[in-house]
């Protein structure tokens, strides 16, 4: 009698119609046996385990951005593009070569190797919209059931490409996940952000830059990957930095309005009021050089983080509060921000919040001496 070698081996070999069939051609990739091909989410759904010694813990944040991914597909329709997910097989399944099909039996399933938070993304979206089809049926809101059921069909029949690697040890599963996470640098600064043109703020720098003619004195570098070119003042990363911190009065990590959905109405009033801003600060800052403080990366987002104090004092953006605050501009001292190399040493939040503290300590105690009633009047 021959030993069982796998639960395979207590399956018939006979493909019941309950298997699932994966359709497939063999291959050799990195000198393991692997099979590719694209399933539709139902499918995947079906096939796949986590394996916690393998993966990492779920990191919520990344699953809520990748749900609202997939829901400017399924609420919007519009495309969106996933890298495949990579499964080891585990011993599991049979191939038939002559029908050029993977099978797996209902209880056999496959081991996340790469795409762990897709694949929970997906789920999550899956399980909300079940709910509130059950939700629907029970309110007997019939017009909603059938949009939900079309954006589950939708859901379910999307489609990922899949790389099953179907004889590697659990030790190369763990190598495998760290090479792929590990290795690969991904693109950052300048390409990470101009490559996304869906966020608010993302398309507001880049209508902004190439649009509005007072960015023709603040030259920026869109292309470059990080960092600026010695011929531009700011990079295009930096705008999308200032935008954040002028509007929300936060850094670009916390922001909370960098999303998919607004009205055009809103973007443009954003862009109107940000080119004013860029406007006064050409009118009350030193001339615009990369060897001036004043217009260094840590001094102008700081600075945007004290103007959203003072233009957003009545709860909206108002030009009046935000052209008196900038008034007191001329008055900075800029090279007292910082003592000895503290520009150089202090890492870059500290930089940022030195410089916010120093000019906003510096209005509190000088502005009623330093901005005259005239100064008053010409900003009304």
């Amino acid at each position: 009698m021959e030993p069982v070698q796998s639960l395979s081996d207590l399956i018939s070999t006979s493909h019941t119609g309950a298997s699932v069939e994966v359709p497939g051609r063999l291959a050799r990739t990195f000198g393991q046996t692997t099979l590719s091909t694209t399933l539709p989410m139902n499918k995947l759904f079906s096939i796949y385990e986590i394996d916690l010694e393998v993966q990492r813990q779920l990191i919520p944040r990344n699953v809520s951005r990748l749900v609202d991914y997939i829901l400017l597909y399924l609420d919007h329709g519009q495309n969106i593009y996933f890298p495949g997910v990579i499964l080891s097989a585990r011993g599991a399944g049979t191939y038939d070569e002559e029908r050029g099909c993977y099978y797996l039996q209902p209880v056999e399933k496959c081991y996340v190797v790469d795409g762990q938070h897709r694949l929970a993304a997906f789920r999550r979206v899956m399980e909300t919209l079940q709910s509130n089809m059950a939700r629907a049926k029970d309110r007997r809101e019939y017009d909603r059931v059938d949009e939900i059921m079309e954006k589950l069909r939708r859901l379910y029949d999307f489609p990922m490409s899949v790389m099953f690697y179907m004889d590697i040890s659990a030790r190369q599963e763990r190598q495998l996940f760290s090479d792929i996470n590990k290795l690969p640098r991904k693109i950052g600064g300048n390409l990470a952000v101009l490559r996304d043109q869906r966020r608010f703020y993302h398309i507001m720098a880049t209508k902004l830059v190439e649009d509005y003619p007072v960015m023709d004195k603040l030259p920026t570098d869109m292309y470059s990957e990080r960092g600026k070119g010695a011929e531009y003042l700011f990079a295009y990363s930096l705008v999308i930095e200032l935008l954040i911190a002028l509007f929300e009065g936060r850094l670009k990590a916390a922001a909370r309005n960098n999303g998919y959905h607004y009205t055009d109405e809103v973007l443009q009033e954003h862009l109107d009021n940000a080119a004013y801003y860029f406007e006064m600060l050409l009118r009350y800052l030193p001339e615009p050089d990369r060897g001036e403080l004043a217009w260094t990366e840590s001094v102008q987002i700081a600075l945007a983080l004290f103007m959203h104090e003072e233009a957003f004092k009545s709860g909206q953006f108002n030009r009046y509060t935000l052209e008196y605050g900038m008034k007191i501009l001329p008055h900075v001292n800029w090279n007292n921000i910082y003592k000895n190399d503290e520009k150089d040493r202090l890492p870059r939040r500290s930089r940022i919040m030195k410089a916010y503290n120093f000019v906003r300590e510096f209005y509190e105690k000088e502005h009623l001496f330093l901005i005259s009633d005239k100064d008053e009047e010409d900003a009304g």
